[in-house]
């Protein structure tokens, strides 16, 4: 597939998540409208067939702000119409109130409510990652597995959150622990969809590639440890980097069941997901080959900026 045609499947993955949201929308009697749908999906529509680059740039935009809004009107339950009725009052503000205002909608837009969380895009197409990781994998592994986590850990959160209102906490171990596996599915392949990219590969730069060579000795090093955590991980699991606001230094994890085996002060920054979905159906058992390929792909920009942020977060050494 040449790069036109993967760029043409990419288009027609977004048309098709785009009429998905559309029907959520509609069947939730929010207005498509104000969620920028019909404009995405007019975009591509009207478009025609030679897609620049800057275009899908474009295109990219629109999807983060389709996305941005449909997670918002899940959250608050409102339409973005209901949230624009004030806008004379507004107007009347003063201008700490306006402040506080805008402090208080980003605090909203960056809430998540029990049970309303959602399967986040990935921010390439299906086949991208190819020849390392293929089309099939990805689309079974965004879709159904990391789906079902979502579904999962939506059950879960309304299943306890009825049991605060009916003060009934008899089944309260079964979903704490649904909640537990389902949402460290969700959480950890959120990060992993963004820890890789199809011009991913080669090694971090700046501040992480130091505190790399200071906690590991050097990037070979690193990547061999890495590499041999993610081949030793028992029946299935996970590989980490993260960062440790207590000790200030990076650290390699493994974790057998990801919602066991944890080190509850720390942050993931790379994660690499081992069990046999992620790779069985091009690698069959050689989890090897497939560690070896997935570094072909590693966003390591994306771990960066991961870095900077977890790096901020220091505790009291102990």
């Amino acid at each position: 597939m040449n790069e036109q045609e993967r760029i043409q499947q990419y288009v027609a993955e977004v048309k098709e998540w785009g009429k998905q949201v559309e029907q959520i929308l509609l069947q939730r009697g929010e207005d498509s409208g104000d969620c920028r749908v019909d404009s995405l999906l007019s975009y591509i529509e009207n478009h025609g067939d030679a897609w620049t680059e800057d275009a899908i740039y474009e295109l990219q935009r629109m999807v983060d702000e389709v996305y941005e809004k449909a997670l918002a009107f899940q959250q608050n339950g409102q339409s973005a119409s209901e949230q624009e009725e004030g806008g004379t009052e507004e107007r009347q503000q003063t201008a700490s109130e306006q402040e506080e205002e805008s402090e208080a909608e980003e605090r909203q837009q960056t809430y998540v409510a029990a049970g309303r969380h959602v399967l986040p895009p990935l921010p390439y197409s299906y086949d991208a990652l190819e020849p390392h990781i293929s089309r099939e994998i990805m689309r079974l592994h965004h879709t159904k597995h990391h789906q079902s986590y979502v579904d999962g850990l939506n059950k879960a959160e309304k299943m306890m959150k009825k049991a605060r209102e009916t003060n009934n906490y008899e089944l309260l171990k079964h979903w704490e622990r649904e909640a537990a596996f389902h949402g460290s599915g969700h959480y950890l392949h959120t990060i992993f969809w963004n820890n890789m990219h199809p011009k991913g590969g080669g090694e971090p730069r700046g501040e992480l590639l130091e505190q790399i060579k200071r906690d590991f000795g050097s990037f070979e090093r690193f990547k061999r440890h890495f590499t041999e955590a993610a081949k030793s991980v028992e029946g299935v699991g996970w590989a980490l980097l993260v960062w440790s606001p207590r000790s200030h230094r990076l650290e390699i994890l493994q974790t057998e069941k990801h919602q066991f085996m944890t080190q509850w002060d720390t942050i993931p920054l790379l994660v690499l997901d081992v069990w046999e979905h992620a790779y069985y159906l091009q690698y069959k058992n050689d989890r090897a080959a497939y560690i070896n390929s997935w570094w072909n792909v590693v966003h390591w920009r994306d771990v960066e900026e991961r870095f900077e942020q977890a790096r901020k977060l220091r505790w009291k050494p102990f």
